[in-house]
């Protein structure tokens, strides 16, 4: 059995950085939990890129656009970061269903999620409805509006929702019922890490509309390949000279892993070292934090 190796020495740092020259981080439990920074997170990205390392953000939150991720990163003090480095789940899957599925901009898209989803898919032309629309959170009846169902609606797009409630699963499901409509999920993630606490994420929502409709979505986030993907078309990295830094096992390392990039995990989100240290091989290696990086230099 191949097991993790902990990065605890300047040594083991600078091995790392010989090795890969692009790093590709997961956010929430990596650079922050909730609103709360980790660590010399500031420090290790500064110093990450001035050994000439390109920086990647890969995150399977989609209540947030990338417009919202770059003010984020700017209220924390870290510099240098542009739009084109944040790939979030609502941006994967709204590209996705633009130029794979060649999505047709006549129709409408209904949202089971968060902002972040219809903002990146206005950015790219495509109307939605649902959502964030505040009439969802009325109690489900039977003269709800939303039951007369929009004719043009073609994809239903499922993400993390912190408003969910049985309205929104309900008229989800109607649109589901046409094998016809698209149906795509931002991410499965079960769980996600937030001011020390394990809360439901977006997999725990997008499982109650495959469970009642019998389907099974699209999947743009990690570990799905969907986002590489992406990622690859717009940055065309050398995979093998890319590492990928998370802390969850089931989702960030697997991505890495079937990717074909190292893998790096932190034990600031989801994961215990104990968890870890039964895996064979993947992580490829792991750290308490990501500042660890940085400290290790002094």
């Amino acid at each position: 059995m191949s097991l993790p190796q902990k990065i605890t020495t300047k040594e083991q740092v600078d091995a790392l950085l010989d090795q890969y020259d692009n790093f590709l981080f997961d956010c929430d439990g990596v650079l922050w939990l909730g609103d709360h920074l980790l660590p010399h997170v500031v420090e290790t990205l500064a110093f990450l890129k001035s050994k000439g390392k390109k920086l990647i953000f890969v995150t399977n939150n989609s209540t947030k656009s990338r417009e919202n991720y770059l003010k984020k990163f700017e209220k924390f003090g870290v510099k240098g970061i542009t739009k084109s480095d944040i790939f979030g789940s609502a941006y994967a899957t709204a590209v996705y269903l633009d130029k794979v599925m060649k999505f047709d901009h006549t129709k409408k898209v209904w949202v089971l999620g968060g902002q972040g989803v219809h903002d990146e898919l206005t950015e790219l032309g495509i109307q939605s409805i649902g959502g964030t629309d505040p009439e969802l959170d009325k109690p489900f009846s039977d003269d709800s509006k939303f039951l007369k169902l929009d004719p043009e609606v073609g994809a239903v797009i499922a993400g993390l929702d912190t408003s969910i409630n049985y309205h929104r699963l309900s008229i989800t499901l109607q649109y589901l019922l046409d094998p016809n409509v698209i149906f795509m999920a931002t991410n499965i993630d079960s769980t996600f890490p937030s001011h020390g606490k394990i809360l439901p994420g977006a997999g725990s929502i997008i499982e109650s509309a495959i469970y009642s409709s019998g389907r099974q979505p699209t999947v743009c986030g990690k570990p799905n390949m969907n986002l590489l993907k992406a990622i690859q078309a717009e940055h065309n990295l050398n995979l093998e000279r890319s590492i990928m830094v998370g802390d969850r096992l089931n989702t960030d390392m697997k991505f890495g892993k079937d990717g074909g990039l190292g893998t790096l995990l932190v034990l600031t989100g989801i994961e215990t070292e104990a968890n870890v240290l039964k895996q064979d091989g993947t992580p490829k290696y792991y750290a308490d934090k990501l500042g660890d990086l940085y400290e290790l230099q002094k």
